[in-house]
């Protein structure tokens, strides 16, 4: 008998847990503004799938793609590289949508006005010896797209093209570092810049686009391969509907995205393979 209530116990604890489907997000801005912006998906999810949609937030690039491999989360919104990282380590798991901007992402090089330099077509030799920040370390648009960059036209590491190197941890922050002085050259999502610039929080008198990178495949939503016998039959479909169906301005704004377009892990073979050509990925 008490075996057999153990299992009742079991089984109820199972489908309880069941039924909130738990997503997140890379944390690439400022904290508020992500939680603001991804809860009000959730209840997005929650009105289109009839299945709860909860969002939870991560301290880190890391910890979101730790998250999604122990099945803490079902969903997230990743960046190229967190992406990949994330599917390699879950078999099953695809990217099943991203902005229509993502298909032709961009990173910026920004600098301080004390530098002097200003924006060109060509790529700005003359950052090196100064001072650099990255946004994460595992970051597509704050690092690796421009490290790539760095070390095809330098033929040498990061940290042997500057000064001294930094990662500020996110987009929001490298804009603030760059603008304050305390690094004169920084690498940044061009969204996330335009979106500051929109914003008012962003002084040109202080801080200006040097360069922008030829464009790159970057974010996107990705789910686990085992949704569905876990949350019931065709959840991962109705999910992916949701996302490409998303109409309302203001959630579209928040991205900032026009739309949901959708996507595949092969779209991402270019970012894995700049991955592995720096050695961010074995």
């Amino acid at each position: 008998m008490k075996a057999i209530f153990a299992v009742f116990l079991f089984t109820m604890s199972c489908l309880s847990y069941a039924q909130t489907f738990t997503f997140t997000a890379i944390p690439d801005e400022n904290e508020n503004r992500l939680r603001e912006r991804f809860d009000k998906v959730a209840t997005y999810l929650t009105e289109q799938t009839g299945v709860e949609v909860k969002y939870i937030p991560v301290k880190s690039y890391a910890a979101a793609v730790t998250a999604f491999r122990n099945n803490q989360v079902q969903l997230a919104w990743f960046g190229g590289l967190s992406g990949v990282r994330a599917r390699q380590l879950v078999p099953g798991a695809e990217a099943i949508a991203q902005g229509y901007e993502d298909q032709f992402f961009k990173s910026y090089f920004i600098a301080h006005a004390s530098t002097r330099l200003q924006q060109s077509d060509t790529f700005p030799a003359e950052i090196e010896n100064k001072t650099f920040t990255f946004g994460s370390k595992g970051s597509t648009s704050g690092r690796l797209m421009p490290e790539f960059y760095l070390r095809d036209f330098f033929d040498k590491s990061p940290k042997q093209i500057f000064k001294r190197v930094g990662f500020s941890g996110d987009h929001s922050r490298t804009i603030a570092q760059v603008q304050s002085g305390a690094y004169l050259i920084g690498a940044v999502n061009y969204k996330v810049w335009e979106n500051e610039l929109k914003a008012g929080k962003i002084d040109n008198s202080k801080v200006s686009v040097i360069w922008e990178t030829p464009a790159y495949p970057d974010y996107q939503w990705t789910i686990r391969g085992d949704v569905d016998a876990q949350f019931g039959k065709n959840v991962k479909q109705k999910l992916t509907r949701a996302l490409l169906e998303m109409k309302d301005p203001a959630l579209l704004a928040s991205f900032p995205r026009q739309s949901f377009v959708p996507a595949s892990n092969k779209d991402f073979e270019p970012v894995e393979d700049v991955a592995r050509s720096i050695g961010l990925i074995d």
